[in-house]
C-alpha cells in the first residue's frame, strides 16, 4: 500500500512539474482571453462530463463568487448544472446536444466557451465547441494526453501531459486555480 501511495504522489509531482515547465505561457494567454472578454462585457461558459462537470462548476463558482479576494462578480455559467435543460435536451435531441443547445441559446460573439475533457473526445463537448465557434466565441479546452479532437478544435488548448485520468484532473484543477488567480488580480 505504501508503495502505491509513493507512486501516486511521484506521478502527481512529475505531472505538475511538467505543467509548470511547459504550460505557463499558455495559461497566461488564456487568462488574458478571460480578462479581455470580461472587460468587454462578455461571459465564460464552461462544460464537461463527470469529474470535468465538477471542474466546470468549480471554475464558474470561483469567477462568479471569488477566488481569494473580494472583487466584482464575473459572469460565468457552468452548463452542467441545470438538470431540466440537460434532461429535456438529452431526451429530445440526444446527449450529444446537451451543451451545444445551451451554447446556441446563451452564447454571443465575444464570449468564451471552455470545454473540459480528460480524453478530449467527448462528443457533447466537441459539438458545443463547434457551435461556439460558429457564433464567434473564443474557445478554450482543458484536456489530457494528446488533447484529442478537442485540442485541434479550440483556439487555446491546455493539455495536461498524462494518460492517467486522476493526474489529468489534478492538473486541471491547478490550471483552473491559476487562471482564477490571474483573472482576479486584474479586477482588484
Amino acid at each position: 500500500m505504501s508503495q502505491r501511495l509513493e507512486e501516486a504522489f511521484a506521478d502527481h509531482l512529475q505531472t505538475i512539474e511538467t505543467v509548470r515547465v511547459e504550460m505557463l505561457p499558455r495559461i497566461e494567454a488564456v487568462s488574458a482571453v478571460f480578462i479581455e472578454a470580461f472587460r468587454q462585457g462578455n461571459k465564460v461558459l464552461v462544460m464537461g462530463n463527470g469529474g470535468s462537470a465538477a471542474d466546470a462548476q468549480h471554475l464558474a463558482a470561483e469567477l462568479v463568487g471569488r477566488f481569494l479576494h473580494d472583487r466584482p462578480s464575473l459572469p460565468a455559467i457552468a452548463l452542467t448544472t441545470d438538470t431540466s435543460i440537460l434532461t429535456a435536451v438529452g431526451n429530445d435531441y440526444g446527449y450529444d446536444s446537451v451543451f451545444s443547445r445551451q451554447v446556441e441559446g446563451l452564447a454571443k460573439a465575444g464570449d468564451v466557451a471552455v470545454g473540459i475533457s480528460t480524453s478530449g473526445n467527448s462528443r457533447n463537448v466537441l459539438t458545443a465547441m463547434e457551435q461556439a465557434k460558429a457564433l464567434g466565441c473564443r474557445t478554450v479546452s482543458l484536456g489530457g494526453g494528446d488533447g484529442g479532437a478537442l485540442a485541434g478544435l479550440t483556439d487555446h488548448a491546455l493539455v495536461v501531459p498524462s494518460r492517467s485520468t486522476p493526474r489529468i484532473q489534478e492538473g486541471h484543477i491547478l490550471i483552473i486555480h491559476t487562471l482564477c488567480d490571474l483573472v482576479e488580480q486584474s479586477f482588484l
